[in-house]
């Protein structure tokens, strides 16, 4: 349900359900994953470095996504001002198994 609710960008109620998943179960690394990016939506960087680093941990540093993930939040603890992509009109896309996609809004380039 909070991956649902993040797709639909209700980000209050999916973290919510998010840090509900994770406290009943600490070791799914999906559930800290996408508490993650609702922690970045939200601004809250250093919370989001620390669950993308418990996702990474979880998965054995097996997942490009979540490292992904961990990288930008590290950007953005250690220099607020970061800026890795114009999102302004981007997609959050998910791709199974708490992965999500920024796809580009049209006339952008997508990341390689």
């Amino acid at each position: 349900l909070g991956s649902a609710n993040l797709r639909l960008g209700r980000t209050p109620q999916a973290e919510r359900l998010l840090r509900q998943a994770v406290e009943e179960d600490p070791d799914f690394a999906p559930a800290w994953n996408n508490l993650g990016v609702t922690l970045m939506e939200r601004g809250a960087y250093a919370e989001a470095r620390e669950s993308f680093r418990r996702a990474f941990a979880l998965v054995n540093g097996d997942s490009e996504e979540i490292r992904d993930n961990l990288r930008r939040a590290i950007a953005k603890t250690e220099n607020p001002g970061y800026d890795d992509v114009n999102t302004d009109n981007a997609q959050l896309v998910k791709r199974g198994d708490g992965r999500y996609v920024l796809l580009p809004a049209p006339g952008q380039e997508a990341e390689q």
